[in-house]
């Protein structure tokens, strides 16, 4: 059997070492990003990784978050999907950089060193199970999340592969309070594996949640995501908090802690808030 992981690459439980001690190197910048996005490279004894940095420093400023938070918040996310089992955040580290202190995480995807011409970097964002279509042309057994009508008035709908996957990343997303699930934050890995990016929204302490996976309100969780909703409570009681702790403050630790416990009490998906926000904009 071969490996997709390339043979410079470590192992995945050897990524956050490598992330947090080696030599952050900027190759490029994600144009259209609306904070700084920078794609660099991460090298330590002989191996180099390509990975997302985005400096503090080039956050801007929000109505709703607190200033120079967002990479803060990246990086809990990645806490709580690791330690819970979720495996829907890439492995995130808080360390300075060319630009200051900042997030990096681990890329998603084709090396982008590979080139432009490289067919596997044309991938569409949405992991291949999200996507914007006419009505006759959604896929079968895939999730209608709304209706409405393209850039030239015709009409499409917003919709979703029913995947356990992208169910599971729907259900993380309810318990860091995620308000900015666009359907371009949605991403496959050279392991096939379907994985969320760009968590600088999450854990405000009042209801956010702003998604595009909105297929499965009101239903019921299945066994999988109620196992992990117990794995995060349980984390959320122990070490975890702790680490949570020097990165949000104590009323968003709180709100996340009962924001698990009703979850697990009512053990179904939640539901868009009536008159409310309820999808990010732009969708994609």
């Amino acid at each position: 059997m071969t490996s997709s992981q390339p043979p410079d690459q470590p192992d995945q439980p050897d990524l956050l070492d490598h992330l947090s001690r080696g030599d952050l190197e900027v190759t490029g910048r994600v144009v259209g990003a609306s904070n700084t996005t920078l794609l660099a490279r991460c090298s330590l004894g002989g191996a180099s990784v390509p990975c997302v940095y985005k400096p503090v420093a080039g956050e801007a400023p929000l109505w709703d978050f607190p200033d120079g938070t967002l990479a803060g918040r990246e990086v809990a996310a990645a806490l709580v999907s690791a330690a819970a089992g979720w495996d829907v955040v890439p492995p995130t580290v808080l360390r300075d950089g060319e630009l200051g202190l900042g997030s990096v995480q681990a890329w998603v995807g084709p090396d982008p060193s590979a080139g432009a011409g490289d067919e596997e970097l044309l991938t569409p964002p949405g992991g291949g199970v999200i996507d914007v279509v006419a009505p006759a042309a959604v896929p079968g057994g895939w999730r209608e999340v709304v209706r409405g009508e393209g850039w030239g008035g015709e009409p499409v709908v917003l919709c979703h592969a029913d995947d356990a996957s992208l169910r599971r990343m729907a259900a993380f997303d309810a318990v860091v309070n995620n308000a900015d699930r666009k359907g371009g934050h949605v991403l496959r890995g050279l392991d096939g594996a379907v994985r969320g990016v760009d968590h600088g929204l999450t854990f405000h302490e009042d209801p956010k949640l702003r998604t595009v996976l909105w297929g499965w309100a009101g239903e019921r969780f299945d066994d999988d995501v109620v196992a992990l909703l117990e794995a995060t409570a349980a984390a959320l009681d122990g070490e975890l908090a702790e680490r949570l702790s020097q990165l949000l403050t104590d009323d968003e630790l709180l709100a996340a802690e009962l924001r698990v416990e009703r979850l697990l009490a009512r053990g179904r998906f939640p539901k868009p808030p009536p008159g409310g926000r309820a999808l990010p904009w732009p969708p994609f």
